[in-house]
């Protein structure tokens, strides 16, 4: 039994509440025939899968929902096997070659390669290329980023290219100039709401107003993380009612622990004891990005004003040192380690001023 989130997914442009302007601007495109690379960026959550999925559908027709799940095999110079999933229907197929790490490289220019070198079976009421979807392009190696740009110049009688990414700060220059940029924003809170409320009445589920705004304010303008929250909601308690809490997800519960520990004590033994709880986040699969910017939040929040300034400056210098780096643990520890020393020389100070 799919989830409410994947259950309503719309299907088609004109099905479409959250991003009518962009629906519009994609259908033209796909009515003028002129169909170009095309780059979609935005926050997680606000709907670029989607939109891409309507845009497919509008392209190729309903044959491009009928999706099998591939593993595929390749090579590296070194002879290291590495393996990945794909996402494929007879028209496109959809990737992520930042899963097999530094090996990103090899992802583009050989299953890219493959799929770009053939051409449509049957063209008759369809397009002449095939589609190639990249989701996470913005983490991406630079070594691969100018390893797709080389295949987009090559083979783009044959395919298009569709780029996913969060930012586009971290896409090279070189492949945004080759795209079209379409910049997908988060949904407001109002629409959100209003969403909330659609989805409930579709599954028969009577979703109050208050509670509707509640859970899209909680979500942070993500829609994907609302309506989870919604079916987890509905499953806790039924009917639902206003004042209904509403329950947070683990990792952040954990996180918060964890930020809490770290207030509370300074010490090795503490950093020690924090890099396990570090380390337990990173291997569910929580992105370190994430993993950042939430004990940030959980650290300044609890800070004193004085200090703030100095924790932030310090959090921007290890996140971009992590962005640079392969191993996100040690930048995440660094940065809880130079916390720590702030912290710590800010109460002996104020406590040595009485």
């Amino acid at each position: 039994m799919s989830l409410w989130v994947d259950r309503h997914r719309p299907n088609q442009l004109k099905k479409l509440d959250c991003h009518p302007k962009q629906a519009q601007q994609l259908k033209r495109l796909v009515d003028s025939g002129d169909f170009p690379h095309l780059l979609f960026y935005g926050p997680s959550g606000s709907g670029k899968k989607t939109l891409v999925m309507c845009l497919l559908r509008e392209l190729y027709g309903a044959g491009a929902e009928k999706l099998r799940l591939e593993h595929q095999s390749f090579e590296t110079p070194s002879k290291k096997k590495i393996e990945i999933v794909t996402i494929a229907s007879n028209y496109h197929i959809e990737v992520n070659p930042s899963d097999v790490g530094i090996y990103d490289r090899v992802i583009i220019q050989e299953l890219i390669k493959t799929v770009a070198q053939t051409h449509q079976f049957d063209s008759t009421g369809q397009r002449e290329f095939k589609v190639i979807v990249l989701t996470e392009v913005d983490r991406l190696t630079k070594e691969a980023q100018h390893a797709l740009r080389r295949t987009m110049e090559k083979y783009v009688a044959t395919c298009r290219l569709i780029l996913i990414a969060t930012s586009t700060s971290k896409v090279i220059p070189a492949i945004r100039s080759r795209c079209l940029g379409i910049r997908v924003p988060a949904p407001s809170t109002e629409t959100i709401t209003k969403t909330v409320q659609s989805v409930g009445r579709k599954e028969a589920v009577d979703i109050p107003e208050e509670l509707a705004r509640r859970i899209s304010e909680k979500s942070n303008r993500n829609l994907r993380r609302a309506l989870l929250s919604a079916e987890a909601c509905k499953m806790q308690q039924t009917p639902m009612q206003p004042d209904q809490k509403i329950s947070e997800r683990d990792w952040e519960v954990y996180l918060q622990e964890t930020a809490n520990q770290i207030l509370q004590e300074q010490s090795p033994a503490r950093l020690l004891a924090v890099r396990d709880r570090l380390y337990e986040l990173l291997v569910h699969c929580i992105p370190p990005e994430t993993i950042f910017r939430e004990l940030v939040k959980c650290l300044v929040k609890n800070c004193d004003n004085q200090l703030k300034a100095d924790i932030i400056s310090a959090a921007a210098s290890y996140e971009h040192r992590m962005n640079l780096g392969s191993k996100p643990i040690f930048h995440l520890e660094g940065f809880v380690a130079k916390f720590m020393s702030l912290y710590k020389r800010f109460w002996d100070q104020e406590m040595g001023a009485f």
